[in-house]
């Protein structure tokens, strides 16, 4: 499901960890790096199940509504349109989202509070009126209403947010992402999809996903760049006679040996696509001075190690 920038992002991680100090033996932090990416998953399930139950809360209260002493007459005779949504009842029945619920030991039950505090937001929201008096009643109105539903009440929550941050320090930076997931899982789904289907399999439909390449992709790029990293120290020392190696940030220096190992040990990766990955990571993790600082170095070495004929790529068209 994850794409291979999230992965590089995720080595990088590992790698700032383990060169910290925080880890020693390459074993026990691999085994960490593919615990995080994990999670990842994890969370895209979690907020899936969060929007379920923020709908379940929305059908107790309606219900609960009915019972009150002197209930308005909207209250005796509510708006069942979100409650009968297809694209939720789609949800509900399919057996991999309820198996993951189960896996991951999902409850809602102790945070209450939280789920109060988004179903009130959409209760009282513009999309939610529209919605329940559209007259439509189509499955897309349905799909659509479910999107934008998530997307602002659910993804940009930032009490929901700081809960995943409180429960994985990993989470801070996979909210996002897991969210993106999310999203596109929802705007793939169709009338047809039923119990059986699978979610994570809509957004990798028609391409080819070798969960086991992904995971050789991503051991071989942390381990490589572990036992490559004296001789990196020293190209990159080479290329910046002006500047001290302690005095560059540490997270500069790892995207620069990273994308080293990529140049030099993965021949089937184009050099343009390793050189735009790295510079597009670094805008997110680095200051701008640093993100033309790795830029130029990234440019020096390519041409350096190309003349001494130390990249090779085995496809055609991969050198540009």
């Amino acid at each position: 499901m994850l794409g291979r920038r999230h992965y590089r992002i995720k080595v990088l991680q590992a790698l700032y960890a383990f060169f910290q100090g925080g880890e020693s033996r390459v074993t026990v932090a691999e085994k960490n790096l593919l615990n995080s990416l994990d999670k990842v998953y994890e969370l895209y399930y979690l907020q899936f199940s969060f929007l379920l139950e923020v709908i379940h809360f929305y059908k107790f209260r309606m219900e609960e509504a009915k019972t009150k002493f002197l209930p308005t007459p909207e209250e005796i005779n509510p708006n069942y349109k979100l409650s009968e949504n297809r694209l939720i009842f789609q949800l509900l029945e399919n057996h991999q989202l309820n198996d993951q619920i189960v896996k991951y030991k999902v409850s809602w039950t102790e945070e209450q509070d939280l789920v109060r505090k988004v179903y009130q937001k959409l209760k009282e929201s513009k999309e939610l009126s529209q919605y329940l008096h559209s007259d439509v009643g189509t499955y897309r109105e349905d799909q659509n209403f479910v999107e934008r539903l998530f997307r602002k009440f659910i993804a940009k929550s930032t009490d929901l947010q700081f809960y995943f941050e409180e429960k994985n320090i990993f989470w801070e930076d996979d909210f996002e992402v897991a969210a993106v997931f999310v999203i596109k899982t929802i705007k793939l789904m169709s009338e047809t999809f039923d119990a059986q289907d699978s979610l994570t399999g809509l957004l990798t439909k028609g391409q080819e996903v070798d969960p086991e390449d992904d995971r050789k992709f991503i051991l071989e790029l942390f381990r490589k760049t572990i036992m490559n990293s004296e001789e990196s120290d020293k190209l990159i020392d080479e290329r910046t006679r002006n500047w001290e190696l302690e005095r560059i940030a540490l997270t500069d220096i790892l995207l620069i040996k990273m994308a080293l190992t990529e140049l030099t040990h993965f021949s089937q990766i184009p050099v343009k696509v390793t050189m735009n990955e790295y510079i597009e990571i670094s805008k997110q993790f680095s200051s701008h001075k640093s993100k033309l600082f790795i830029n130029g170095i990234l440019d020096k070495l390519v041409s350096d190690l190309t003349g001494e004929n130390k990249i090779r790529k085995t496809g055609r068209g991969l050198m540009t």
